[in-house]
């Protein structure tokens, strides 16, 4: 993992080694099966090995790290049955995070979302930039429900996509039909029309959980 060992006060180190680990593995700096050994990463943040088994434990508890009998821990890797399970539970959950959004519309959010939309649709934009507008356009959505159950859990479900590796947005055929499905959920937005919202952005899951298997499927 490509860090800078990092000394933390005795209360934050906790958070602060599972935050840096989780962010690693979120990013692809720790990939699929790396080998995670608590004195390594305690040397490397220079914390002793409690908060570093700490960090694991909630890295565990978050789907994202694996224990290994006898073994320790590693990155847990992700499998076409995950894509499936986490688009379904994304699915539901978006869905509902654009139906309330639209119930709450402002100007605010639809400048902002337009925005957005506009950023990622410019000419000569990178994939890896167009993810990222990405993540900001959904993080838009579900902060304006105001509801912090719902933005917790899509917290959870952005981080489980983060690890999928390759973006959408990687795939050329795919990068125009995004664009067409985030204008029509904002339409919806900018409308007040909470159905309308649900059903478009539940049509924009499907259509992402279809091209991560695709692209799953060309890599066996």
């Amino acid at each position: 993992m490509a860090a800078h060992p990092k000394s933390f006060s005795r209360g934050a180190a906790t958070d602060d080694v599972t935050a840096l680990l989780r962010e690693a593995i979120l990013d692809g700096r720790l990939p699929p099966h790396s080998w995670l050994r608590e004195q390594d990463l305690a040397a490397l943040f220079q914390v002793s090995r409690t908060p570093v088994r700490e960090a694991l434990r909630r890295l565990a508890d978050e789907q994202l790290v694996e224990r290994t009998a006898n073994r320790g821990c590693r990155v847990k890797a992700m499998t076409v049955e995950d894509v499936l399970a986490v688009y379904l539970v994304r699915e539901s959950l978006e869905s509902l995070a654009a139906r309330i959004a639209a119930q709450k519309a402002t100007p605010a959010l639809v400048a902002r979302l337009t925005e957005l939309h506009e950023q990622m649709s410019a000419p000569g934009i990178t994939s890896a930039e167009m993810a990222e507008l990405n993540l900001h356009f959904h993080r838009a959505i579900r902060a304006q429900t105001g509801n912090a159950y719902l933005e917790r859990f899509l917290t959870q479900v952005e981080h489980a996509v983060r690890r999928f590796g390759t973006s959408t947005f990687e795939d050329p055929q795919r990068v125009p039909e995004i664009h067409e499905e985030h204008r029509q959920i904002i339409e919806a937005i900018a409308a007040g029309d909470g159905a309308a919202a649900e059903k478009v952005t539940g049509h924009h899951m499907r259509c992402a959980r279809d091209a991560r298997i695709k692209h799953l499927l060309s890599l066996a």
